[in-house]
């Protein structure tokens, strides 16, 4: 396992926490937002990476404007971005927006935008 310290970069994966979900149904959302966010990176920042070990920290957002808040902030910065809108299908309304993915992206660039959010 490699120490924390060595770990240049990571991805941010954030739910909102005023959305009534299940375990299953924030994993599923969480997992959208990441493939989503890498997809949106680019090809050398993905490699480095995934290289690395593919850090992830998953983190909750009060509310919808603090989500859009985060996502403004990191797309200002460069870093990736991918908001997830659910369908509709299974649990929540449809056009909720319930989690976004942020990077790969350098881990002292992220917490610069998500250090002040607490850990799901």
């Amino acid at each position: 396992m490699k120490d924390e310290a060595d770990f240049k970069w990571k991805q941010c994966l954030i739910i909102r926490s005023d959305v009534k979900m299940s375990c299953g149904k924030k994993c599923a959302q969480l997992a959208h937002a990441a493939v989503g966010a890498y997809e949106t990176s680019d090809k050398i920042t993905q490699k480095k990476w995934f290289h690395e070990g593919m850090k992830k920290v998953i983190l909750k957002a009060p509310t919808l404007r603090d989500l859009y808040e985060i996502k403004t902030h990191a797309e200002m910065a460069g870093i990736a971005t991918s908001l997830i809108t659910d369908a509709g299908r299974t649990e929540v309304e449809p056009g909720t927006v319930t989690a976004l993915g942020l990077g790969p992206a350098l881990s002292v660039e992220l917490d610069k935008i998500t250090g002040e959010l607490q850990l799901l």
